[in-house]
C-alpha cells in the first residue's frame, strides 16, 4: 500500500431500510455495488423507520427515501463514495424515477 493510499479515508456508508416495505433486497443491492467498486468502504444495512430508505457517506445524509419517496439512483451514491474515499465533499442524489405507483 502506497503512503497516499494509507493516508486516504475510509467512506462509511450507512444505510436504513424498512423492513415492513421489503427494501432489503435493495439496500443489498446497494451495498454490493458499493463494495464491488469501492472495496474499502464500510457499508452497513441496517432496519430502521418504516418507510425509511435513508443513506448516509460518514454521518452526511445524502439521500432520504421519507423526504422524497424515491430510491437514490445508485450510481450517485457510488460517485459520493468515491468522493468521501478521496477527502471531497459529498451532495445529495437524485431519486430513481418513481414507475410503479399507482394512486387510487
Amino acid at each position: 500500500m502506497s503512503e497516499g493510499e494509507a493516508a486516504r479515508p475510509k467512506p462509511r456508508v450507512d444505510i436504513e431500510y424498512c423492513n415492513v416495505c421489503n427494501s432489503k433486497p435493495q439496500c443489498l443491492e446497494l451495498a454490493a455495488l458499493i463494495r464491488e467498486q469501492i472495496p474499502e468502504a464500510e457499508v452497513v444495512c441496517r432496519t430502521g423507520r418504516r418507510g425509511s430508505f435513508e443513506v448516509q457517506i460518514n454521518d452526511t445524509l445524502v439521500h432520504s427515501k421519507l423526504g422524497s419517496l424515491a430510491f437514490p439512483r445508485y450510481e450517485e451514491v457510488v460517485q459520493n463514495v468515491r468522493k468521501a474515499r478521496d477527502g471531497l465533499p459529498v451532495a445529495r442524489v437524485a431519486e430513481q424515477p418513481i414507475t410503479d405507483c399507482v394512486l387510487q
